[in-house]
């Protein structure tokens, strides 16, 4: 078995939908067991997170940064990083704003540096740019064109239906991804 965790923050359930995407997709390989983690619950679960072979980090993006909520998550880590306790554990990361960009790029990055402080092997988004040419559409995979993770986008004045398909198809793959990345990994 491989035990995928996803550890997100949603102020207003659009992370959510996404986080429960990233789920499916992971749940769609052979052997993955998959966890959901509500960032303010990952110190009571700390024996899962500890446990298992990929953690995947979401966040929504609030002033072109990580949420709050899930910097405390990121600071309470700080004992397992001391320890390494993460170290070589497959990791990856998503997001989502209103706007289309919405500076997400910054949470991303801020995700994988994260990781990498702990020693954790980041997965990107091998899809390519979706919507970007004349015979795109906004139904494309990776329709925000994100390389490093998952980019969704949904509307402010709209709850977690508002998220897209195509970015919960994104999500969907993103989570498949890492679920087959970390059973390779602990072969």
């Amino acid at each position: 078995m491989t035990s995928i965790a996803i550890v997100f923050h949603s102020g207003y359930g659009h992370t959510q939908a996404v986080a429960e995407a990233v789920a499916a997709g992971a749940a769609q390989v052979a052997g993955a067991q998959v966890h959901l983690v509500p960032a303010d619950q990952a110190e009571a679960k700390a024996d899962l997170l500890n446990g298992a072979d990929a953690i995947i980090f979401g966040s929504p993006t609030y002033m072109g940064s990580a949420s709050a909520k899930f910097k405390e998550f990121m600071e309470w880590s700080s004992k397992i990083w001391y320890g390494r306790g993460w170290q070589d554990k497959v990791a990856a990361g998503f997001t989502v704003s209103a706007s289309q960009s919405g500076d997400k790029l910054g949470t991303l990055i801020q995700l994988s540096v994260f990781a990498a402080q702990h020693g954790m092997v980041w997965v990107g988004l091998d899809l390519l740019p979706g919507n970007n040419n004349s015979n795109g559409s906004v139904e494309d995979l990776n329709r925000l064109g994100s390389f490093l993770g998952v980019m969704a986008q949904a509307n402010a004045d709209q709850g977690p239906e508002g998220v897209t398909d195509a970015d919960k198809k994104t999500a969907a793959h993103l989570g498949k991804r890492v679920a087959e990345a970390a059973a390779r990994w602990k072969k």
